[in-house]
């Protein structure tokens, strides 16, 4: 419990924060997921054309701070191998 006005102000706001980016957290894993279910299918025209748009919910996840830099990394370098590796 917060003992100072200050403190109490902090827990507030820190909900608010936690909220938003529970948010971006859950728009970026939903966007990693429709691109799983696009390279599942095995279409590599469709895969491509959803990559960019897919690393870009990854970066800006990035930039807001809910992924570290190297994390952000490895999800654009893994989702780029699968659609490299379809035929």
């Amino acid at each position: 419990m917060a003992n100072h006005k200050s403190a109490t102000k902090k827990a507030h706001h820190d909900v608010a924060v936690r909220l938003r980016n529970r948010s971006s957290r859950s728009s970026m894993k939903t966007a990693i997921k429709r691109f799983l279910g696009v390279i599942s299918t095995g279409d590599k025209v469709a895969a491509l054309a959803l990559l960019p748009t897919t690393i870009g919910v990854v970066d800006r996840a990035c930039r807001k701070g809910i992924l570290h830099k190297n994390a952000a990394n490895r999800y654009k370098s893994r989702l780029t191998l699968k659609v490299n590796a379809l035929a």
